[in-house]
């Protein structure tokens, strides 16, 4: 029997759904040739789904704990997209408190950073370089940290609710939240030394996982996938919500539009979120009420109406369309999450000619969470 391995041959396998492309379950069902990809299905539905459709047989109140789990390790755009949308058509969006949104802008830029260390993390942690996830799930965690002193939760938080926040920040808040932020800074040095000045990462990064600047509008891409390639697209700047108009920052953008590109901006980005927590820490109002005086949530009714509201994601644009029906449920509620496009039109799109040694690595630079597709 000759053991030569026939390379014209197509082989048919399964790539998942457990895996370290993606934060989550989710299965890419691969032909092959030899190690090159052919082509590639995606594959959801093996965690969770039908946030939407549950979220139509639930209170106002009742569905804060449904959309945390539309992106595990970013669930806080998902509550305030959901309390900013269903205050425009109740009306009191306006009367938000200040401070209130100074500390949901806090709480988002923080969940940002969160998000934002694990991803890079993982983009390295696919192609063999073990202690910088093993870092950045550590600095991770001392956010989580953060997140559980205000929140009591550490994964969902569901701190950001109608008419503000749930609860006042603790004293001394402040002092710890920027202990951690020297911590993490501290530790960037590192990454970049055994990340960005590594060869094993250059190589295998630089020039792969290209994404050509003419995809952006035709598939809605968003995010660093377009900041990559040098195009300053932020929802924060773009169109500015809460307090982000009241702060410095620039957009932070790349050129190369591949795998390499897409984490040099990450990489700034975490800087960028610390600049921006420490300025919100400076200028926040210490006094006023954090939440407006609402009746009884279990019993609220809103107005006929329709929205559609937006944020910027660590992955890109997060919006949701909101219908209500005068009921004291949603009629509809559809989430518009980046991992949509970025997971399956774009990923498939780029699999053809992909090595299947660089599948991993290239997943995780296009940065899914999967229940964001199975919602």
């Amino acid at each position: 029997m000759s053991n030569d391995y026939d390379v014209t041959k197509e082989t048919h396998l399964w790539f998942g759904p457990q895996h370290p492309g993606v934060t989550g379950n989710m299965s890419v069902e691969l032909w092959l040739k030899g190690d090159t990809i052919q082509r590639g299905i995606t594959h959801v539905g093996y965690l969770h789904r039908g946030f939407e459709k549950l979220m139509e047989r639930r209170t106002f109140i009742q569905s804060f704990p449904i959309v945390c789990r539309i992106c595990v390790p970013e669930p806080d755009t998902n509550e305030y997209l959901l309390a900013k949308g269903l205050e425009q058509l109740g009306g009191i969006y306006d009367d938000v408190p200040e401070k209130a949104r100074w500390i949901r802008t806090l709480t988002l830029e923080m969940a940002r950073l969160a998000a934002t260390l694990m991803v890079l993390g993982g983009q390295v942690g696919s192609m063999g370089l073990g202690p910088v996830p093993q870092w950045m799930m550590t600095l991770r965690d001392y956010v989580l940290d953060s997140f559980e002193e205000l929140s009591g939760h550490r994964i969902y938080h569901m701190y950001i609710v109608y008419g503000g926040v749930r609860r006042d920040l603790p004293e001394g808040f402040e002092g710890r939240l920027e202990k951690t932020l020297q911590t993490i800074e501290e530790r960037l040095p590192w990454i970049d030394r055994l990340m960005f000045e590594n060869d094993v990462f250059r190589k295998r990064a630089i020039g792969i996982g290209y994404v050509p600047p003419e995809w952006v509008d035709e598939m809605s891409l968003s995010g660093p996938i377009v900041r990559a390639m040098g195009i300053p697209r932020d929802v924060r700047k773009d169109y500015p919500y809460e307090v982000y108009p009241e702060l410095d920052f620039d957009v932070i953008t790349e050129e190369g539009s591949d795998m390499f590109a897409r984490a040099r901006v990450r990489r700034r980005e975490i800087a960028q979120s610390i600049n921006l927590i420490r300025q919100m820490l400076a200028d926040m109002p210490k006094d006023g009420p954090f939440c407006l005086k609402l009746p009884s949530l279990m019993h609220w009714r809103i107005p006929k109406g329709q929205t559609y509201v937006r944020a910027e994601a660590s992955r890109g644009e997060f919006g949701y369309f909101v219908v209500t029906d005068g009921t004291d449920k949603v009629r509809r509620v559809n989430v518009r999450g980046p991992s949509y496009v970025h997971g399956v039109s774009l990923l498939e799109r780029m699999l053809p000619g992909t090595n299947i040694s660089d599948l991993s690595s290239l997943m995780v630079s296009l940065q899914t969470c999967p229940p964001e597709i199975e919602r």
